[in-house]
């Protein structure tokens, strides 16, 4: 299951009105929309939200819970493995329980995960947003929801960078291949990520921001080597790469742990990690389109196995020719660290 927002609950934690007041404007931008709190008074929640109120021993519904959400949930203090037992009972009844781990977490969290049997009841509660990838991962299934105690903006745009959200709006685009021609010896970089990839999908990269061309996985091999579903050869170093976050970022400066947008022509789009991260010198093949007035370029390595999404399959950039409609996505071109500006900008 993916480490998403609408699978956390927003943990009101600051030491006054005000910056909770600060917190919650701040989540309620970036999507969020289950908030737990010890003050009623921050409320009353706007339409779509879901609020909760937090007590010692457990956490209360402030307004009438969506279909399948409980309107109360027990919480537990869980010390050592004695203390689990009685929550494993709950789940095993289809109670709806939290938990708070003052020790070991991950292990006994996949007790609980294999006693439950209603979704929707095994909740946790930590002020770590550290803890939340494998809180939500937990036996691939993961607790249903995590209440992340939020005492500050930088946590939580700390827990924001932890999640698989995609924040990327894609516009699809069919770019008529102008020419396709031999570009000399140049660094491209290969991005390896810590997930498996079909062979539709594949990584948005180009030489402006304004135009990404789809790239394909290495997902289908060729005669003479394996596939390597894992595998992205995405490009010249100085190509725009985007991120599951919306912003774009250059594919020299990827490192093991950024979050890359995965997606499939008009399909599917999903975030997954990079896992690592490979430039070396190879031969270069210059793609040139044609969309309106503008030549939008990018530099692929000239490979079989490298193979640019086209309307009528993957074409390996070895027998790309003049003609062919390529699929890319168009984006702002104003672009400042990599965020969406608005400003004048002429790329070439």
């Amino acid at each position: 299951m993916l480490v998403s927002q609408d699978r956390i609950v927003v943990a009101l934690a600051a030491s006054d009105a005000e910056a909770n007041h600060a917190i919650l404007e701040q989540a309620r931008r970036r999507g969020f929309v289950r908030f737990c709190t010890v003050d009623p008074s921050l409320g009353p929640p706007l339409p779509g939200e879901t609020w909760y109120r937090a007590t010692p021993d457990e956490l209360l519904a402030l307004s009438p819970s969506p279909v399948g959400t409980p309107a109360a949930v027990r919480l537990f203090r869980i010390r050592d493995p004695a203390e689990l037992v009685p929550v494993v009972t709950a789940l095993e009844r289809g109670d709806p329980v939290a938990v708070r781990w003052s020790a070991e977490r991950v292990i006994p969290l996949e007790t609980l995960v294999a006693a439950r049997r209603r979704v929707g009841t095994l909740w946790v509660v930590t002020a770590e947003g550290a803890d939340v990838p494998a809180f939500l991962g937990a036996l691939e299934h993961g607790a249903d929801t995590v209440v992340v105690e939020i005492a500050s903006p930088d946590l939580l745009e700390d827990l924001e960078n932890r999640l698989d959200q995609v924040r990327a709006h894609l516009a699809w685009e069919r770019v008529r291949v102008e020419s396709a021609s031999p570009a000399g010896m140049g660094d491209r970089v290969i991005v390896d990520t810590t997930s498996l990839l079909s062979p539709e999908e594949g990584l948005l990269v180009g030489s402006t921001a304004a135009l990404l061309f789809h790239v394909a996985s290495e997902a289908e091999g060729s005669r003479y080597t394996r596939p390597r579903p894992f595998r992205v050869n995405a490009g010249a170093a100085h190509s725009y790469t985007l991120l599951a976050n919306g912003e774009t970022r250059y594919l020299s400066e990827l490192v093991a742990g950024d979050a890359v947008l995965v997606c499939a022509p008009e399909g599917t789009a999903r975030s997954v990690r990079v896992g690592r991260v490979k430039i070396e010198r190879r031969p270069l093949t210059l793609v040139v389109g044609e969309y309106g007035r503008r030549r939008p370029t990018v530099f692929l390595q000239q490979a079989e196995t490298v193979r640019l999404s086209t309307t009528t399959g993957r074409a390996p950039t070895a027998e790309l020719h003049a003609g062919v409609l390529a699929w890319a996505v168009a984006l702002s071109a104003g672009r400042h660290l990599g965020k969406a500006v608005e400003e004048s900008i002429e790329e070439r």
